[in-house]
């Protein structure tokens, strides 16, 4: 701790994470000032938390729950309560944090005065309980080295913060990249290092659930886009047309030709639609040919590439979602896929 206090606080955020969020807060260091930021918990969440002696900030519902809501109100008050931070780490109330994390987190910023945030290795804690853990622990297995941008658990330096004025409270989802791509424009970088981080407890069990998780994911594409344009991330840019091509062009020139094929009678038409509709299995296995040349076991990379294709239904869902809301300005909802049916 230096003379004028500690370098680092926490801020964690939740919503009914029950023993997952438990598991959470006792991982924090000893010594390490923490807000947690609850979102209409029900389950205890707020009472255990003031039992560790942690600050709880229970988040307004006025303008509707949100990540960047609850992330922002944690960050300010854990800084406007410590003034002599120099860098705050974010982790999501399902989360645990790896030992000795924050201090390496901590090296590895002072070490680059360019960097505003450092992420390492999230993992899924039971990747291996269904096939939807174990895509999430592939998912969060990003390269080491600069990247564009980080996910919820990451230590960010407080003064890059402050310039960005934090995260954008109206994004449903990816206001991450949102906020690394704002603050990129200015000159700050993101770096992951080959260092555990955080375990993770997607429980996702079911198909219901995953569906919901992707379709966010989606909505996500579209609105980063849309919000920023030219700058936008070119791959976020490229996922958000392959959303649309795979999840909704295509499916409908099937359902046109086929049609055509049926009021017609036309044979050729009917062999058209049956080509397209062949693409979607070549897809899924180009993609798991892929996956597999990559180190994957044939029989994950045969559930990514099934899953990844499906999920492009998902998306374009999440896709449509997003500009209907735009178009109508309605209020900001969730799309949470814990506790969602099959």
């Amino acid at each position: 701790m230096s003379p004028k206090g500690p370098r680092i606080g926490l801020v964690a955020i939740g919503r009914n994470e029950g023993e997952r969020l438990k598991r959470c807060l006792r991982s924090v260091p000893a010594g390490c000032p923490v807000v947690y930021v609850d979102s209409g918990s029900t389950d205890g969440s707020v009472e255990f938390a003031e039992g560790l002696g942690m600050t709880v900030e229970r988040l307004s519902t006025v303008g509707g729950f949100t990540a960047a809501r609850a992330r922002n109100a944690g960050w300010r008050r854990l800084v406007a309560a410590n003034p002599g931070l120099d860098y705050v780490q974010f982790v999501d109330g399902d989360c645990e944090l790896a030992p000795g994390w924050m201090a390496e987190a901590e090296q590895a910023l002072d070490a680059e005065s360019d960097l505003c945030a450092v992420f390492g290795r999230r993992r899924e804690r039971f990747p291996h309980v269904s096939p939807y853990n174990a895509l999430c622990d592939d998912e969060w297995n990003v390269p080491v080295g600069l990247v564009s941008a980080c996910g919820g658990d990451v230590l960010f330096r407080v003064a890059a913060l402050r310039q960005a004025d934090g995260y954008t409270e109206d994004l449903i989802a990816g206001e991450e990249p949102d906020l690394c791509l704002r603050l990129g424009l200015r000159g700050w970088r993101v770096r992951r290092i080959d260092r555990e981080m955080t375990l993770h407890d997607a429980d996702i069990h079911r198909a219901g659930q995953w569906w919901l998780r992707v379709r966010r994911s989606g909505h996500a594409f579209a609105e980063h886009v849309v919000r920023h344009g030219a700058n936008a991330f070119a791959d976020w840019r490229r996922q958000r047309d392959s959303i649309v091509l795979w999840g909704g062009l295509i499916p409908a020139s099937i359902v046109l030709l086929a049609l055509v094929a049926l009021a017609a009678g036309s044979a050729l038409a009917g062999l058209a639609a049956l080509a397209l509709a062949l693409l979607y299995p070549a897809q899924v296995a180009r993609i798991a040919l892929r996956k597999w040349r990559g180190g994957a076991s044939p029989r994950f990379a045969l559930t990514y590439g099934f899953w990844l294709m499906l999920g492009k239904f998902a998306q374009f869902g999440g896709v449509l979602g997003y500009y209907r809301r735009r178009r109508a300005g309605g209020p900001v909802q969730l799309i949470e896929y814990k506790g969602a049916g099959a």
